[in-house]
Formats: structure tokens, C-alpha cells, sequence
């Protein structure tokens, strides 16, 4: 192991990125073999989970330098899995999505790295002021890119909700005219922005949304708004001989939701629906591309979902009951992912 972990890392600084990358993935085998430390009676499982995301990283970078973002994703996924609280793997998970050209996502990735960052006490504030930067970035690229919907931040203190939310929601109709067919301000969680400390402390924000198709603006609310998200149109999507109605869904109503979704988690950290929420909405869109016959798709949204999920204890406090969800939906993940079926926890959620 320690042999491989070094050649790779030689080729690395040779930029030899192939070799180096079958090299790591050589190690990432012996260490899943049970090779990660001399003495494994010695050994904690934190330490071998560690080692692990630290290869997972390397290959990260490898393939990003050969132009190879989704299966750096993949990678980036797996790290965080491995180690949630360390603030770089969601860097490189923010530095794969941009590559992909999700900005929303690489947004969040780089806003939870920024959390981590400074949660982990001692962050430089020259660190911190670039991470911020990153996040604000990223964040501008995906509403750049936009043609669906249109945001407005409004500044929140501990003024009536109610009454700023309607403030907030007239503000946006005077503003952004072209974007009326559907308006809504998020009720759940306040948001967050990229902004310097010494200008800003602490400062939180409600968002609210604005639609140019009525039904994709109406669906976004109910999916955020509800305690147990459901996804749009499953009526039609598990529906047997609907496989065309199903996909002619997906193309025209099903992305511009997932849009709108991904752009909302890049400026919240805690829901206040639950902290497995984002997670939750995740599990959905991989059940309804499983539907659709795109399984590589759906491997890699359930991937996601549980670098989520793995994350959720170091952002923020979860109450006994949540832990156990967490738990019980990073099992059903995994065998998900594994190809197993019978009843789960995810099974009893859906027919609820």
C-alpha cells in the first residue's frame, strides 16, 4: 500500500495524471482489503476511513486534470463520505460540479466548505474571504445561466415573518416583471449570503422565487414547503407503459424543478423542515431516474445523497429522532446502491 500511495504521489508531481490515478486506485483497493494500517488491532475505523478519503481526493484531482469531471464527481462523493468534516473535499466537490457547469450545487459545496472552514476554529481569514468568493461565484454563474426563475434577497432580522414574507414577495413583482406567473418566498430556513463578516455580521436573508411557467413555480413551492417533499408527477413516472410521458416530463418539467431546488440549498445550511430534507428531495430524483432507465445517473445523485447526509451532524445539531432517520436512510442508500431491495425506511416514506 505504502509503495503504491508513493509512486502515485511521484507521478503526480510528474503530472503523469493516468499512471498516477491507477496507482491510487491500486491503493484504494488494498485499503479496502483491509491493508490501511500495520497493526489493524491497533487501528480505529477513523483512521482507515481518513486514509481512505485522502486517496479518494487524489484521484479527484487526477481526473479532473484529464478532463474527466464526472468521474471526478464520483470520487469527490466518496470522500465526503469518508471524512464530511474536512473543508477541502467539498471544495473539490464544488471545483467537479463547476467543471459539469451545476453551478447551483458547486455553490453549496462551496458554501459548506466555508462553514466547515471557519467552524473548525483557527481559519485564516484570507482562506475564508476566497472560499466566500468561490461560493459568490458560483452562485452568480448559475442565476446568469438562468432563464426559468429569478431571485430577490431581502435582509431578515426578527421582524414578523409573515409580514416580510408579503413585503418581500411584492418587492419581487416590482422588480423582476418578466418572472410574475408564480411567486413565492422560501418559509423554511433562512438563507445565507457570501458577504465579509466586518460588513455583514450574521446577517440572514429570506428568499423568494419568481416563475415564468406557472406549474414548474407551483411544484418548487410544494416541494419545499412540505414537511415529506414529493416529487412532481409520480403519477405518471411509476406508471406501467408510461415510459414516454415519463421522460417527455422529465425534460420539460422534472430539470427545471431539480433547478430551482439546487439553486435554493446554495444559500441555506439548516431546513427547518428537518436536516434530512435536502437529502430527502435527493432520495426522490434518484427513485424517479431509476423510472426513467438512467441508473448511472441515479447511482450518482444516491452518491450525493449520502455526502449529504454524512455531512448533516457537522453543520448543525440533530436531535435523537433525526440521527436515526440520518442512519437508517445512509443504510437504505447503500443498498441502493448495492442493488438490494426489500422494506426500508425510504420505502415506508414514500408511501407515506
Amino acid at each position: 500500500l505504502r509503495a503504491a500511495l508513493q509512486e502515485g504521489s511521484a507521478r503526480c508531481r510528474q503530472r503523469d495524471f493516468a499512471a498516477a490515478a491507477t496507482k491510487f486506485s491500486t491503493a484504494l483497493e488494498l485499503c479496502s482489503k483491509g491493508f490501511a494500517t500495520e497493526d489493524p488491532l491497533k487501528s480505529s475505523p477513523d483512521d482507515i476511513s481518513r486514509l481512505a478519503s485522502w486517496i479518494e481526493s487524489k484521484l479527484v484531482i487526477c481526473y479532473l486534470k484529464l478532463g474527466q469531471p464526472g468521474l471526478a464527481l464520483h470520487h469527490s462523493h466518496r470522500s465526503i463520505i469518508q471524512n464530511p468534516s474536512h473543508f477541502c473535499n467539498h471544495l473539490r466537490q464544488a471545483a467537479c460540479f463547476r467543471c459539469l457547469h451545476r453551478y447551483s450545487e458547486a455553490a453549496r459545496s462551496a458554501m459548506v466548505a466555508q462553514c466547515l472552514y471557519v467552524l473548525a476554529e483557527g481559519a485564516g481569514p484570507d482562506t475564508s474571504d476566497l472560499l466566500q468568493l468561490y461560493w459568490q461565484a458560483m452562485t452568480q454563474e448559475a442565476l446568469s445561466g438562468e432563464v426559468s426563475f429569478s431571485v430577490l434577497y431581502t435582509p431578515f432580522e426578527k421582524e414578523d415573518k409573515a409580514d416580510k414574507i408579503k413585503e418581500a414577495n411584492k418587492t419581487f413583482a416590482e422588480k423582476h416583471p418578466d418572472y410574475v406567473q408564480h411567486i413565492f418566498t422560501d418559509p423554511h430556513g433562512i438563507h445565507l449570503l457570501p458577504e465579509k463578516a466586518e460588513s455583514h455580521p450574521g446577517q440572514q436573508y429570506l428568499l423568494t422565487l419568481g416563475f415564468r411557467n406557472k406549474e414548474i413555480g407551483k411544484t418548487v413551492e410544494k416541494f419545499v414547503t412540505q414537511k415529506l417533499p414529493v416529487f412532481p408527477g409520480q403519477k405518471i413516472i411509476f406508471s406501467p407503459g408510461m415510459e414516454e410521458e415519463a421522460e417527455t416530463f422529465w425534460q420539460n418539467t422534472g430539470k427545471g424543478i431539480m433547478a430551482a431546488m439546487a439553486f435554493i440549498g446554495s444559500s441555506k445550511i439548516k431546513d427547518e423542515r428537518g436536516p434530512c430534507a435536502r437529502a430527502l428531495e435527493q432520495f426522490h430524483q434518484a427513485s424517479l431516474l431509476s423510472h426513467l432507465q438512467r441508473g448511472e445517473e441515479q447511482a450518482q445523485v444516491m452518491a450525493q445523497a449520502m455526502a449529504e447526509l454524512a455531512t448533516v451532524p457537522y453543520l448543525q445539531r440533530v436531535s435523537q429522532e433525526d440521527d436515526k432517520l440520518l442512519q437508517s436512510l445512509m443504510a437504505d442508500a447503500v443498498d441502493i446502491l448495492a442493488g438490494r431491495t426489500g422494506e426500508r425506511v425510504w420505502t415506508k416514506i414514500q408511501k407515506v
